[in-house]
């Protein structure tokens, strides 16, 4: 997976279809991650000793091929690629702009 923490995308299908916001989570075994303010989702509590029952928003998990990160030059989706810089350090570019994303 070519994602990182923090990284900008906006989701392309799906229920949040056109939403963007920055990735908080990845689930790498599933092939997942969760965005932030995409795919809400309500959760229901149940009630313990010291908390009551309650009714929660909460992002869930988004198939990583349902999202693409967004170009920093562009603000448009791109694909990721791959290059080495001369220290021989394999870094993350954006095909469109080929802007560094590291």
């Amino acid at each position: 997976m070519n994602f990182k923490t923090g990284d900008k995308v906006v989701v392309i299908s799906g229920s949040s279809k056109g939403k963007t916001g920055k990735i908080t989570q990845i689930l790498r075994d599933e092939n997942r991650v969760i965005v932030e303010g995409v795919n809400i989702r309500k959760k229901h509590l149940k009630p313990n000793g010291q908390k009551e029952g309650s009714i929660v928003d909460r992002e869930a998990p988004i198939h990583a091929s349902n999202v693409m990160l967004i170009d920093p030059k562009t603000n448009k989706p791109t694909r990721i690629g791959h290059t080495v810089d001369k220290k021989g350090k394999k870094i993350r570019i954006a095909r469109k702009s080929n802007e560094n994303l590291d």
